[in-house]
C-alpha cells in the first residue's frame, strides 16, 4: 500500500485516527462514513435490525456502492471497539489469528461476490451475547468506509413443565417452569374460560448460557378451577407455549376431616392418642402416594420413544432386531473396537441425545434380579475400569441381589422399595436439573438426581451378567404409551 500523504495506509497513527472516526458512527444516524478522499464511495448495510435464533446462523451482509472489485482491499469485522476483530479478510485470505476469542472457529467471510463488492459474514451458532451492533469496514489504499448494521437474538424455550409441589394453604402448590428463552419470557396463569389468574410468585434467571429460565407458582383449592393453564411467552418473537393441568378432587385434603379428627384427639383420653398418630400419619403417606402418582402422571406427557444404539454395546450384548430389548450372552462377539464402544462392562446406550427439554420413557425388568438404568452423559468413559456414580456422569438407579436397590451416587443411597417394580420409568428434566425414576407396578417414586447439565444426555441400559441363566431375561424399552 502507498504511505504518502495523500492514502490511508496501515500504519498505527492512521488506526487511532479510523478509531475516532467510527466515534462518529455510532452516534449518527447515518450508517455510512465517506472520508473526504473518497465522496464516491460508501458502504450499504441493512437498515432493518436482523433477527436469528438461538443455535441458528446469522448472515449479516454488506457491500460497497457503486460496486467495485474488493478482493484486494480489507474487510474489517468488529463491535465496539476497531481492534476487536470478529473477522479479519486482508491480503487476499482470512485472518483467523486476528480473532478475539469469543468469535474464534465461529465465523466464516461468504466471498462469491466479493468481485462486485459484496460479502456476507456468517457467524455459526447464534448465543445472546452475540446480540448487538456490528460494524462492517472497507479499506484500499485510497479509501476507507463502513456501515452499521444490528443483530437481534431471539429463543423460543421449551414448553411450560407443570408439576405439582406440595399441599399448601388448603390447597395443591402447583409449579410452571420452563427454560431456554431470549430475551426474558413473559408468564402468567389463566383459568379455562381465560381469565388471569394471580400467581403466588415468580422467579425468572438467567444462566450461564445468556438463556432465561422461569418459574412461576399458583396454590389451587377444590373445585376453584376446573383446569388451569400456563402460559409463556417471547414478546421479541410475539410467540407462546402454553400447557394444561387438572387436578381431581381426590388430590384435595379435605379441612373438615383434619379439623373433625384433631378435636377427637384433644378430647378423647391418653390411650386414644397412639390410634390418632397413626391417623394422621396414614394421611400424610396417602398424601405423599397421591403427589408422586401425580409426578409420574405428568411425566407421561412427555414420553419419546427410545432404541438402542449397537454402536455403543458391550461385546457380550444381544440387542433385538427391533432394537427395542438388550440381554448379556455367554458369548463374546467378534465386533469393532471403536471408541463408541463399553468394554468390558456390560452397557449399551440409547441412539437419543438429549440436549433439552423433558423426556420420559419406561423400561421392562421383569423378574430379573439385577439391572442398571438411567441416563449419563455423553462425555463419560467408556473403556478400562468405570466406576459408574453421579460424579462420574452416570445417574442411574440398580438393582442387586434380587433385593437391594440402590441410586448410585457417591456414596451408595439405598433405596427403600415396598412393592418391587416390574416396570421403572425414567424422566428427564434437562433445564430443570432433575433426573427421576419410578416404580411403575405401583405408580411410587424412587429417587431423583439433581444437577446442572450440559452437553448432551444418552438414555442408560445395563442387563448385568446373567449369571449362569439366573439373569438371562432382557430389558425391554417399552413402547410409547397411547396417551401420552
Amino acid at each position: 500500500m502507498p504511505k504518502d500523504g495523500n492514502s490511508l495506509g496501515p500504519s498505527q497513527p492512521n488506526r487511532k485516527l479510523l478509531s475516532l472516526h467510527f466515534l462518529c458512527i455510532m452516534f449518527s444516524h447515518v450508517l455510512h462514513i465517506v472520508p473526504s478522499d473518497s465522496v464516491n464511495f460508501k458502504v450499504v448495510s441493512p437498515a432493518q435490525p436482523l433477527m436469528v435464533s438461538v443455535g441458528e446462523d446469522a448472515l449479516l451482509p454488506c457491500h460497497l456502492s457503486p460496486r467495485m472489485n474488493a478482493e484486494d482491499m480489507e474487510v474489517r469485522w468488529f463491535r465496539s471497539s476497531f481492534p476487536e476483530v470478529i473477522h479479519l479478510y486482508q491480503d487476499g485470505k482470512d485472518q483467523p489469528e486476528q480473532q478475539i476469542l469469543e468469535y474464534q472457529g465461529r465465523t466464516e467471510l461468504l466471498r462469491d461476490n466479493i468481485t462486485e463488492g459484496s460479502v456476507v459474514l456468517r457467524i455459526h451458532s447464534i448465543r445472546p451475547a452475540d446480540e448487538g451492533q456490528y460494524s462492517c469496514f472497507f479499506q484500499s489504499s485510497t479509501f476507507y468506509g463502513a456501515a452499521l448494521l444490528e443483530l437481534k437474538v431471539s429463543g423460543l424455550g421449551s414448553g411450560p413443565h407443570i408439576s405439582v409441589a406440595d399441599y399448601e394453604a388448603g390447597g395443591i402448590r402447583v409449579l410452571c417452569t420452563s427454560g431456554g428463552w431470549y430475551p426474558e419470557p413473559e408468564m402468567l396463569w389463566r383459568d379455562s374460560s381465560g381469565q388471569l389468574v394471580p400467581s403466588l410468585s415468580q422467579t425468572k434467571s438467567q444462566q450461564e448460557n445468556g438463556l432465561f429460565e422461569a418459574q412461576i407458582s399458583v396454590v389451587i383449592k377444590e373445585r376453584t378451577y376446573p383446569g388451569l393453564n400456563c402460559y409463556i411467552r417471547n414478546p421479541r418473537l410475539k410467540q407462546e407455549k402454553e400447557s394444561t393441568i387438572y387436578i381431581a378432587d381426590p388430590f384435595f385434603l379435605r379441612t373438615s376431616l383434619w379439623m373433625v379428627a384433631l378435636a377427637v384427639v384433644l378430647s378423647v383420653l391418653g390411650f386414644l392418642i397412639s390410634p390418632a398418630i397413626y391417623y394422621f400419619w396414614m394421611q400424610h403417606r396417602e398424601k405423599g402416594k397421591l403427589l408422586a402418582e401425580l409426578r409420574w402422571r405428568r411425566a407421561q406427557i412427555y414420553a419419546v420413544n427410545v432404541t438402542l444404539d449397537p454402536a455403543t454395546a458391550q461385546s457380550n450384548l444381544v440387542l433385538s432386531e427391533d432394537r427395542k430389548s438388550v440381554r448379556h450372552g455367554d458369548i463374546r462377539q467378534d465386533l469393532p473396537d471403536n471408541p463408541e464402544r463399553f468394554e468390558p462392562y456390560v452397557i449399551v446406550l440409547g441412539v437419543e441425545k438429549f440436549i433439552d427439554g423433558r423426556h420420559y420413557w419406561e423400561v421392562e425388568v421383569g423378574k430379573k434380579p439385577e439391572w442398571t438404568l438411567g441416563v449419563c452423559r455423553e462425555s463419560v468413559r467408556r473403556k478400562g475400569s468405570i466406576s459408574v456414580t453421579s460424579k462420574n456422569g452416570y445417574f442411574v438407579v440398580c438393582l442387586r441381589d434380587g433385593e437391594k436397590y440402590w441410586a448410585r451416587t457417591s456414596p451408595l443411597t439405598s433405596l427403600p422399595v415396598s412393592v418391587r417394580p416390574s416396570r421403572v420409568g425414567i424422566f428427564l428434566d434437562y433445564e430443570g436439573g432433575e433426573i427421576s425414576f419410578y416404580n411403575v407396578t405401583d405408580r411410587s417414586h424412587l429417587f431423583t438426581f439433581t444437577d446442572t447439565f450440559s452437553g448432551m444426555l444418552r438414555p442408560y441400559f445395563s442387563p448385568c451378567l446373567n449369571e449362569g441363566g439366573k439373569n438371562a431375561d432382557p430389558l425391554i424399552i417399552c413402547p410409547v404409551p397411547e396417551k401420552a
